[in-house]
């Protein structure tokens, strides 16, 4: 593996002490005493000085999608001290171990997101990053700014609490390290569907998939529902081709400026009168119009680029017909055309039906009175493709802070977490596994 050999005791040793920890951020003071049995609880305790301290190196050293080297080498060596199976170099950066229980019993997966983003932090903490890098030819900063590295550091402590109780776990847990969940760059691939590709469900096959993402929600709240809970995530772009001429003389050529208007309030029609409104919600949003360069000069072409939102797969290519069908009819109605290309991003999030129900109990166990079912999220996740596999069920955590001025949407150069919401993460990932075996041995 990349790194592996120069970095594993550097990058331990800076996990484990790089940081002081405050007492407030390790213990299980937002998770009821009923959430696990005593003693599971007793382990998770003990490793919450861990997860904090890999959560704040995590984030002081962010790395981008496909590039997350540092960070998967830290990973696999903490797994593989875990006495787990571990494959790394899992769709270019990925990491996957396997921890096979003593007794017999299905296979659960653990899901984890790894990179960071194009962001410049400006959050006034000890451990923020201020890493540096290439990106698009230009230098930026990079920062968690999503929160993976909360999301990684859970994973690693469920982990270490799993493969605690080794010989009693009827079943296989796999704990999937994911890189690339905010893009690849250029030209490569990645994330869960190259994952997915290269075998990530092979060997042994999961029947259940659990994930998490933090969200500013208040500090400890968990939150999901069952079916779509996040949506799909496609990019589209128009090339509106008119016909140029002079300003003054509009008659003489064909102004495809008009007929991208047209169009922009044409798709609005899409969500708001021509799907059922009663079915799911739906956006259509235009980011972008690109056209002339003059005043006087009506110019030949329009770009439009723009994205659509879901949360239903059959109301996902009903909009791309739609769409297409909406602007080719205007540009034509002019004596324009319109050259429709859709981009496929990331399916619905979609929550199984059945295993949300099943497991649903577990989170508001978990989380007691600061669990909710979760509205619908506007947003997109590639954990989608895993869900699409198998079984799937995605949830929030929430970490924004007591206070209100520290609150900032994910993706902001102001994003925050609140630690506290840590214990509440490492005690859901275990208990899902552990509810979920367990349920499995019943009849």
């Amino acid at each position: 593996m990349h790194l592996a050999q120069t970095f594993r005791a550097s990058l331990l040793a800076a996990a484990l002490g790089a940081f002081s920890l405050p007492a407030a951020a390790a213990d299980l003071s937002l998770v009821p005493d009923d959430a696990v049995a005593p003693a599971v609880r007793t382990q998770i305790e003990q490793v919450m000085p861990k997860v904090v301290a890999w959560r704040r190196d995590l984030h002081a050293h962010p790395e981008l999608g496909n590039r997350e080297f540092r960070t998967s080498a830290l990973i696999a060596e903490h797994l593989r001290n875990l006495g787990m199976e571990v494959e790394t170099e899992v769709a270019v950066t990925g990491v996957v171990g396997v921890l096979r229980g003593g007794l017999p019993g299905p296979v659960v997966a653990l899901r984890a997101d790894m990179d960071g983003l194009p962001v410049t932090e400006v959050v006034d903490l000890p451990f923020a990053s201020k890493e540096r890098t290439d990106y698009n030819g230009q230098e930026v900063g990079v920062m968690h700014a999503c929160g993976h590295d909360n999301h990684m550091a859970i994973l690693m402590g469920a982990a270490e609490v799993l493969a605690g109780m080794k010989d009693q776990l009827a079943g296989t847990v796999k704990f999937i390290f994911q890189p690339a969940e905010e893009g690849v760059p250029p030209g490569e691939e990645g994330g869960a569907e190259l994952m997915l590709k290269e075998g990530v469900f092979d060997a042994p096959t999961p029947e259940a998939v659990f994930g998490l993402h933090v969200f500013p929600m208040p500090v400890g709240t968990v939150a999901t529902r069952a079916g779509g809970l996040m949506a799909s995530s496609d990019s589209y772009e128009i090339l509106v081709q008119g016909k140029q001429t002079h300003g003054a003389m509009p008659w003489g050529g064909v102004d495809p400026i008009v007929v991208a208007s047209q169009i922009v309030m044409g798709l609005q029609t899409i969500p708001s009168r021509q799907l059922d409104a009663t079915l799911t919600p739906s956006i259509v949003t235009v980011g972008a119009i690109h056209g002339g360069l003059r005043s006087n000069i009506i110019p030949d072409q329009v770009e439009m680029i723009g994205t659509l939102r879901t949360f239903d797969a059959a109301t996902r290519t009903d909009i791309h017909d739609r769409l297409t069908r909406t602007a080719q009819s205007i540009a034509e109605s002019a004596g324009a055309t319109a050259e429709v290309k859709i981009n496929l991003g990331y399916p619905v999030t979609r929550n199984d039906n059945d295993l949300t129900a099943k497991m649903m109990p577990t989170l508001a166990r978990v989380a007691g009175s600061r669990y909710f079912e979760s509205p619908r999220n506007t947003a997109a996740e590639d954990f989608s493709y895993f869900a699409e596999a198998v079984p799937g069920m995605f949830f929030f955590l929430g970490v924004a802070p007591d206070d209100p001025t520290l609150v900032a949407p994910n993706h902001s150069p102001k994003f925050y977490a609140d630690e506290r919401a840590l214990p509440v993460g490492v005690t859901a990932m275990t208990a899902l596994v552990l509810d979920y075996l367990e349920a499995a041995r019943t009849p």
